[in-house]
Order: structure tokens, then sequence, then C-alpha cells
């Protein structure tokens, strides 16, 4: 404890305080003792002596206090007393509080040094902290909230060292871990500030801590207590999280494949009144915020942050950021950071960009948010910070997504600029900002319309057509020039800011422009006055502001040298390297454009994407420009030192490399034309499939309809079949003895006329009745009957053959046609493998090598082609066969319902004949009956039939006996 005398010597200058011996009788009861009951009230007594006394307690009573941790752990009571006192010595929090303006300031140094030399003192012995991570799990709350306090005082006065202690214990983390789960708020809340102060700066025990389920029990504390509504703890929570989450991809792809990005989403839901905002709920807010922030960083891996972006998109996140973007009543503060974090969820994903494009301001008529943006953006009364984070939001809106540059710098140009004005452009507000009296609009303007530019040659051409109407009368100047005009006026102008500030944010923007871009160089140089002026600039001896300007002009004319094209006979390379030697020397031209990357501010800027400025003078730099600063230094200082023959064997290889580009761009072409023939081929066969598979499913359909048809028409022909051939005829002979009157002759021809009705009617019957039937006693004409219906079952039989064999016709063509479409899918993947060769890898291909792989692709084409006009050729003649079948079920139709009216009328004739015979039963059993008064004999048909069998049996038996 020697390095704790120079602490100890600055009380004691005076006379020994009676608060010394007081602690000496204590530390001495505490361990000399053998009651539990003298040991406790000694420990309660230095409890309560530790706060005003905390040195000379530290001093004395620590060992003893630890001892009492180790021996005395069947008393919770003494165990929370001892855990309090070494809370007290340790923790530096209470001294601050009770410390007086009055004290001393030396006094108060080191007494701020007491709690890390304390517990220095503690954890040299790595049992104390196992010790006391021992005590943390004991349920009792006078144990386990002092234990709690304690750790967490350790961990912020030597948290390295306590960490790795912490880390080697056996389940030290998860120990702590179970904390979350109390459900004593107070220990709970403490134990998320514990956790805290655990994982900061250490990945291992974050990593840890995540797998223990820490994120969802975090979560589910944030949505008990009201998301951003809520207290501290959800301040303390979002901390925690922040700290897992920072700078720890393990985490964050654990975080997002958990699903726990879409449990976010309704921190963000603030309400429509947006009334009721808080200190507590603004610090809240800004922390989920940020939390965001951290999964979406552009220093995290590119896989990591895209896939945290689309996830954001998909739940709804991104679109809830936009809703509180477009909101009125929200704090400045909270405003600037949600534009930051939408920044960065939309930064490099064309998806969310997109999105983001198609968002508008709730206002009358409703305008794009971009729009509203930029008017902050350009707007000098609107704070630094919120037009910071603007510009970042635009920046990151271009950023990879030359659809959104395109959208941008249309609006710039002459075709699409609203006549009417009814309406503000981004384009117009960009040149607004970049030509107004306000120098920090002036270098956002020109930052943002350079990232509108950026890697895209295409729009760097298009931008040169803008033309600008300075002032009535005078004819229009280019966009270009005019940049040029005001950057070669300077000083003359009365601008509010650094005037430094718009010289360095127009450079950057022609700097931009010009690079990658020929064309752009050759319009540049067209201006007889842009060369002189970069020459003058560089050449002057001016103060430290202007050296930033001079390099700039330096980085601009090396542009101009290294992708001029000669085309101007005046201003080629050669010639403006001379004129450099000249007027400038290469040593002092090399150097003035090494004043760029020496300065501060470009080191800043170059360090992350956000513009992070601390005032509006240290805004010169963007960070998509140091990169480029970075690729061009090193080839303009080489080209400044080129000779005219170096220049040329450079130029004949550019010449070459350009061929070659030109070579491969053209295969290029031509590979993607063939793949969208080839795409189009694929869909006409999946097209002519599917139809030839509907067809046949109809074909299918129709000759089963057809057989049903034929099988009822067959039905139809037998029923009529049997009416037609039914009996026409019936005998009965009734025989009379001896009465030879009138009455009885009269009555026998009556008899007789209604016994030939009856059988006319028999006749025409389709069912025989059961008076009929006995009276139909032949056989034979049953029997000619049935030969009659097996003769038209038969004719059924050949026509249902006939309908087989045309069914198997159909079914052999169908078969023919699948053929051929497997042998063109065949041909066609074996084109597809022919155009997979890589053209593109083989710089050396030669032209014959392509003219033979075109002749063979367009071969192979016309072979396509021709078998698909075969096939749709049989398709025609699949239809015609459907057709004339359609028309052969049509046929039958017609007799199907001719038969059914024809079986309808039958019916209703036979109805009809019903009933006469039921009336000519009536009359016939009247007439016999009459007969049998008038004595004549009648026989009954069951005696006939009975007389009939007899016969038939003499007549055997006389065979029989011959």
């Amino acid at each position: 404890m020697n390095f704790l005398r120079g602490v100890w010597a600055a009380p004691s200058a005076g006379p020994q305080p009676s608060g010394a011996d007081t602690i000496q009788k204590l530390c001495d009861r505490v361990a000399s003792s053998t009651l539990l009951d003298d040991r406790r009230d000694a420990v309660r007594a230095l409890k309560s002596l530790s706060k005003k006394y905390r040195l000379e307690v530290g001093i004395q009573a620590m060992e003893h206090l630890i001892h009492v941790l180790q021996t005395d752990r069947s008393d919770s009571e003494i165990i929370g007393y001892a855990l309090d006192t070494l809370y007290n010595v340790i923790s530096n929090d209470l001294e601050e509080e009770e410390q007086d303006d009055s004290e001393e300031e030396n006094l108060a140094k080191q007494v701020d040094d007491l709690g890390s030399q304390f517990t220095e003192i503690f954890i040299k012995q790595q049992e104390n902290v196992t010790l006391l991570l021992t005590l943390v799990e004991e349920f009792d709350f006078h144990v386990r909230w002092p234990g709690v306090k304690l750790l967490t005082s350790l961990l912020k006065q030597q948290g390295p060292q306590v960490q790795q202690i912490i880390l080697v214990s056996p389940m030290g983390v998860s120990r702590l871990m179970d904390l979350l789960a109390d459900s004593r708020e107070v220990i709970r809340n403490d134990g998320v500030l514990l956790l805290q102060q655990l994982t900061k700066s250490n990945a291992a025990i974050q990593k840890i801590v995540a797998f223990e389920n820490a994120f969802e029990r975090l979560l589910d504390i944030i949505t008990e207590e009201g998301n951003s509504d809520g207290g501290i703890v959800v301040e303390d929570c979002l901390l925690l999280l922040q700290n897992l989450l920072k700078n720890n991809n393990s985490n964050q792809n654990f975080f997002k494949e958990g699903s726990y990005i879409q449990r976010m989403k309704p921190w963000f839901e603030v309400g429509d009144d947006n009334c009721g905002w808080s200190a507590q709920k603004v610090t809240n807010l800004h922390l989920m915020l940020q939390l965001v922030r951290v999964l979406v960083s552009p220093t995290n891996p590119p896989g990591a942050t895209s896939s945290c972006q689309k996830a954001m998109f998909h739940c709804g996140l991104l679109q809830q950021l936009c809703t509180i973007l477009m909101a009125t009543g929200v704090p400045a503060d909270i405003l600037t950071e949600t534009i930051n974090t939408v920044s960065e969820v939309i930064r490099g994903c064309q998806t969310n960009q997109d999105y983001f494009a198609s968002v508008n301001a709730p206002s009358n008529p409703p305008r794009p948010a971009i729009v509203v943006l930029l008017m902050s953006m350009v707007n000098e009364r609107q704070p630094f910070v919120l037009r910071c984070a603007v510009l970042y939001c635009f920046q990151c809106f271009l950023y990879k997504n030359q659809k959104g540059q395109g959208e941008i710098v249309s609006t710039l140009l002459p075709s699409t600029i609203d006549a009417t004005g009814n309406s503000v452009s981004a384009g117009q507000l960009l040149c607004g900002g970049l030509f107004s009296t306000d120098s920090l609009s002036n270098w956002c303007a020109a930052v943002a319309l350079a990232h509108a530019l950026q890697e895209n040659a295409t729009l760097k051409e298009q931008l040169l057509r803008v033309q600008l109407a300075t002032s009535i009368g005078n004819p229009p100047v280019s966009l270009l020039q005019q940049c040029t005009n005001i950057l070669s006026q300077g000083d003359k102008i009365d601008r509010r800011g650094s005037k430094v500030q718009t010289r360095v944010g127009l450079l950057m923007l022609l700097c931009t422009w010009l690079s990658n871009c020929s064309i752009a160089v050759t319009h540049f140089l067209h201006n007889p006055a842009n060369v002189p002026f970069l020459t003058g600039q560089i050449a002057e001896n001016l103060g430290e502001e202007e050296q930033l300007v001079q390099g700039l002009c330096a980085l601009l004319l090396g542009i101009s040298i290294y992708y001029n094209d000669n085309s101007l006979e005046n201003y080629r390379k050669e010639k403006l390297k001379q004129l450099i030697e000249k007027r400038i020397g290469r040593e002092n031209f090399i150097e003035k454009l090494g004043f760029i990357s020496k300065h501060e501010l470009y080191s800043r800027a170059a360090q992350k994407p956000q513009p992070s400025f601390s005032s509006p003078d240290h805004m010169m730099f963007d960070h998509e420009f140091t990169k480029l600063v970075k690729e061009l230094e090193g080839v303009i200082s080489k080209a400044i030192y080129k000779s005219s023959e170096e220049d040329k064997k450079e130029e004949e290889v550019k010449k070459t490399l350009e061929q070659h580009d030109n070579i491969v761009t053209h295969y290029k072409k031509v590979i993607r034309e063939q793949d969208q023939e080839l795409e189009e081929l694929k869909q006409r066969i999946n097209t002519l499939t599917s139809q030839n598979e509907q067809l046949q499913a109809t074909v299918t359909q129709q000759v089963s309809q057809i057989q049903q048809h034929k099988d009822q028409y067959n039905l139809l022909k037998v029923q009529l079949g049997k009416d037609t051939q039914h009996h026409n005829s019936h005998s009965d002979t009734f025989q009379m003895n001896g009465i030879q009157t009138e009455e009885v002759s009269k009555l026998k021809e009556e008899l007789e006329e209604w016994k030939n009705k009856h059988e006319l009617l028999q006749g025409q019957l389709r069912e025989k009745d059961s008076v009929i039937e006995k009276l139909n006693s032949s056989q034979l004409e049953m029997g000619t009957t049935e030969q009659s219906s097996q003769t038209i079952r038969s004719a059924g039989l050949e026509h249902n053959s006939e309908l087989q064999k045309e069914l198997e016709m159909l079914r052999s063509q169908i078969q023919l046609q699948a053929a051929e479409i497997s042998k063109l899918q065949m041909e066609n993947q074996k084109l597809q493998n022919a155009t997979a060769d890589p053209v593109l890898g083989d710089s050396g291909a030669t032209a014959a090598t392509s003219s033979e792989l075109e002749a063979r692709l367009e071969q192979e084409i016309k072979e396509l082609k021709s078998e698909v006009k075969t096939l749709s050729e049989e398709k025609e003649s699949l239809k015609q066969q459907l057709d004339s079948s359609s028309s052969t079920v049509a046929i039958l139709q017609d007799e199907k319902s001719k038969l059914q009216r024809e079986v309808a009328e039958s019916k209703k004739e036979q109805d009809d004949l019903l009933v006469l015979l039921a009336d000519q039963d009536q009359k016939i059993s009247a007439l016999k009956i009459k007969l049998k008064d008038l004595g004549v004999p009648v026989e009954d048909e069951d005696d006939i039939e009975s007389g009939d069998q007899g016969d038939e049996d003499e007549d055997g038996d006389e065979d029989e006996q011959d």
C-alpha cells in the first residue's frame, strides 16, 4: 500500500481525527469477535463511517470485510453490510455528489483517484471477484443488490481487468445475465447498468451476452416500459444494445437473423399530434435512431449492411422513418438524426432508393421529399447540422444509383424543365444554391451536383447541354461556362461566409465533371480564358488559405491534360505541358498539387462518408472527392513528366484498348441480342407447349363427349327397334257349343271386333303389359326380337370401334408433336451452351472465331424457327381435326334431340294405348260375363293354357310309343 501514502498524508497534516481510532477498534472487533452479532454490529458501524472516512475505512477495513464475505455467507445481513461498505469505499459517485466547490483542488484530485486504487487492491486477488459473482447469484435482496452495485463500480474503475477475470470465470457472464430476469425492477435496472460496463469494448463478452438471449430480454423490457415514451430504463437498455451491436459483425448478423429488426418498427410510431416531446422521449428516440444506424453503417461489411437495409424495407421500418421525416412538430435534433438514419438505410440499396424517390411531402400540391429536403439545404436560415444532414441524405440517395442520377440531371435539361413555373425541381434548387450569395449554399449545391455526376460519363456529357439565362437581354450561357465565370470573378462578388469555400466547391464540381470525360475537357478548354486563369492561380504565391485553391486549380489543369483527346490544336497535351514548364515549373506544379492531400480538412473528410463539421468554415472537402484525388494525383504527376513519344505510345495503347473494348462491347451486344432471341424462342416454345396441352385436354374431353353421345344414340336405337318389332297380333278363340241364336252371333262378332282392336294396339307398345304377356304365347317371335337387338348392338360396336381408331390416330399425332417439342428443346439447350463460351474473357479472340460463332448461331436459330413453324402447322391441323370432331358432335347432338322428341311422342302414344287397353279389358270381361249368363261356354285364359299344355303332353307320349 505504499502508493497510498501520499493520499494518506493530506488529511493527516493536522491532528489525528477521532474517527480513525473508532475505525481501528471496529476493525479489531470484526477480526477478533466470536459472536456473529458483535461482528454484524461492527460491520454496520463501519458502513456508517465509510462515507465520511472513506480513506481510513478502505485502508484498515478492506481485508476484514473480504474475510467476512468469505466466512459469514450464512448471514445475509452482515454480507449486505460488508458489500455496502466496500461499495462506499470503491465508488467515486458518492464522493462526487457530496463534494463542495469550496474544497481544495488538489484534495479533489486525490479523492477521485481513490476508487481506482482501492479497486486495484480488491481485484489483485481474482478469488475476490469470483466470490462476488457467487454472491450476486443469491436471491436475497440485501445481498444481490449491493453485490450488483459493487461489481458495477469495479468495472467502472478497472474495466478491462475485471472483464478478463469475469471472462475466465466458469459461467461468469451467464450468471450476470440472470439479473435481467429478476422480478424486482431495482435489481433488473441495475443489472442493465452492470452489463453496460461489462460489454464495453470487449467483443468476446459481447458475443456471449448476445447468445444468452440478451436481445430478446432487452427488447421485452423496452416494450414493457413504453418504447420511446419510457423512462431512463429504456435509455439504459438502448445503450446496452449499442454496446452489443456497434462494430460487432457477429452480433449484427445474429440480430438480423433473429428477426429483431422487425421489432424496432413500433419504436418510431410517434403519432400524428407530436405534442408530447419530453426530454427523455427525445433522448430515447435519438438513441433508437442511432441503433438503426449502427446496423446499416457504411463501415460495416457491404453484405451485412445490404441485408439489414432490405429487412428494414420489408418490415416497414424505412416507411415509418420517412413518415417522421415528413411530419410536422418534430424537434430539430430528432429531425436531423432521422435524416441521417434514412440516408444510411437507403445508401447503395436500389430498392430503398427507389422508394425514397417516391415519397411525397404532405403539402398542397404534394412535392417529392427530395425537393423539400433540398429546399432546406440551400436555405441559409436553417441550422447548419440540418443542412449537413440533408446533403448527406442526397449523397446517399445518389450513391451507386444511376437511375436517381439520371432523374436529377434530367430536371436541368431544356426538354424537361417546367415552362409554367408552377413547381420547383431539384435541378432548379441546385442551380439556385450554386449561384446564390451564401457560400455554404454554393458549396453544398456544388457537392450535390458532383454526386449526380459521380462515375457516370453519359450524364457528364448531357450536363453540357444545360443553358442558363443570366440576365434579361443577354444570350444564355452553359452551366460549365457559368461555373468558370464565377470561379474567375472570385473576390468581386459579395458573399456571406467564406469566399474560399465557394471556390473550393466549384473546383471540386469541375474536377469531378471533367474527370474521365474528354468531351467535357474539350468544352472547358474551348473557353480561352480558363487555362490562363488556372496557370495564374497556380503560379501566384498566396496565403495559407489560398493554397488549397491553388492545389485544386493544379488538379483541374492536370485533369485537362490527362483526359485531353488533342482535338483542340492550341490546347494539345504537349502544349499544355510546355505552358506549365514555362509559367509554373513542373516541380512547383507537383508541389501545389500536393497541397490538397496534405491539408488537415482533407484527412478528416477521407475518414467517413458523412459530412460532419464543427463549423461551416471547416466544410471544405467531400469524402467521394478525396477518393478522386487519391486516384488522380499519381497519374497526373506521371503525365506531367512524360515526353511526347511516351504520350504517343500511350495514345496508341489507349486506342488499342478502346478497339478491344469496342470488340468486347460488340460481342456483348451480340450475345445480349442472342440471349433475348433465345428467351423469346423459349417463351414461344412454352406457349406452344401449353397450347398443345390445352388442345390435347380439349380433344380428350371432346372424344369422351362423342363416346357418351354415341352410347346414348345406340341405346335409343335399340329401344326403338324393340318397339317396332313388338308382337303384331294375338289370337284367342272362343268356342260356343250349340246356341245359334241371333243374340249370340252378334255378341261373337262384337267380341271378334274388340279382339282385333286389342291386337293392333298391342303391337305398338314398348313394354309388355302383364295381360298382353299372357296372350303372347309365341316364343318364336320372342327369339326374333332378341336376334334383332343383337344385330343393333353389333352395329353399335362397329361404330364404336371406328371412334376408337380415330382416337388412336389423334393420340399418335400428339405423341409425334411431343417428340418434336423435346427435339426442339434439346437443340435450344445446345444453342444456349454454345453461347456460354467465354467470349468476354478471351481477349485474344480473333475475328474468324467470332464470325464462325455468329454463323453457327444464325444457322441454329434458323433451324429453330423452321421447327417452330412446323409445330405451328401441326397445331393448325390439330385445330382442324378438333373442328371436324366438334361438327360430328353437333350432328350427333341433333340426332339425339330428334330421337328424344320421337321417344317422347311414342311415350305419349303408349300412355294413350294403355288407357284404351284398360277399357278394352273391362269390356272383354263384361262380354264374357254376358256370354256366361246366356249359357255360352267361355274358357278362361288359364284353362286355355292348361289345355294346350295337356295336348303337348299327349303328343309326346304318342311319339315315345312309336
